[in-house]
């Protein structure tokens, strides 16, 4: 009895140890010519658990810088080009639509609530982020360099509005007016308990086990008349 006694308690003191212990998350990403990684780090209690991976980036291919999407449109059997086909859409169809969008929209703010609070947990120890650019022209740089400060201003807002800065990010754009160059260092720490990460998870769990979104039309039905 003592012994069951005494492992219930070494099994309550590990899981309370487990919830409160804080876990650091470290990610470092390099872009520069075809040097281009990323190396991802966890680590918990002063570093004596440590897990490491480093991702190496998909160089492209210089016969086919950019990525197309093609989509094909065709024509039915029955259907001719030009012709036109009249469609009615009844009462009861149009307010089933209308639940439905409801429905839809309910339950992505649902999820929107769940991930906000996750992330209020989430700290941001320490943000760098240093940007080399140029095209070449002095005065398209020059725009081009504003364009970057704005942009990273506005990832930089909305990721205090959403977590925890622990301190002010250094943030840099370093404008190359005499060549073409592109050039970003990040380094971004993450900090959040084991605790916290385990409830939201049960939390989302729940959410999805509620269920889907009660829809009453059928989903891509086409209406047509007699």
């Amino acid at each position: 009895m003592k012994w069951l006694l005494l492992l219930s308690l070494l099994a309550l003191a590990l899981i309370v140890v487990i919830t409160v212990t804080k876990v650091k998350i470290i990610i470092y990403f390099y872009h520069g010519k075809d040097n281009d990684f990323i190396n991802m780090e966890v680590k918990a209690w002063g570093g004596l658990i440590r897990y490491k991976k480093e991702i190496p980036m998909i160089a492209v291919d210089d016969d086919s810088p950019s990525l197309v999407f093609e989509e094909e449109a065709g024509l039915g059997p029955d259907e001719e080009p030009g012709e036109t086909q009249e469609k009615q859409l009844e009462q009861d169809e149009v307010l089933k639509g209308f639940h439905d969008l409801k429905a839809l929209l309910e339950h992505i703010v649902g999820m929107h609530v769940l991930v906000r609070q996750f992330l209020r947990k989430v700290t941001i120890k320490k943000l760098e982020w240093h940007t080399v650019i140029g095209i070449g022209d002095a005065a398209s740089t020059a725009v081009l360099s504003g364009t970057v400060w704005a942009m990273k201003g506005g990832i930089i807002g909305l990721l205090s509005r959403y977590m925890r800065l622990a301190e002010l990010p250094v943030v840099t754009v370093t404008p190359n007016f005499q060549q073409f160059m592109s050039q970003i260092q990040l380094k971004c720490i993450f900090q959040i308990r084991i605790g916290n990460a385990i409830w939201a998870g049960i939390k989302l769990i729940k959410y999805w086990r509620g269920g889907r979104p009660s829809f009453k039309t059928k989903p891509l039905s086409v209406l047509s008349s007699d």
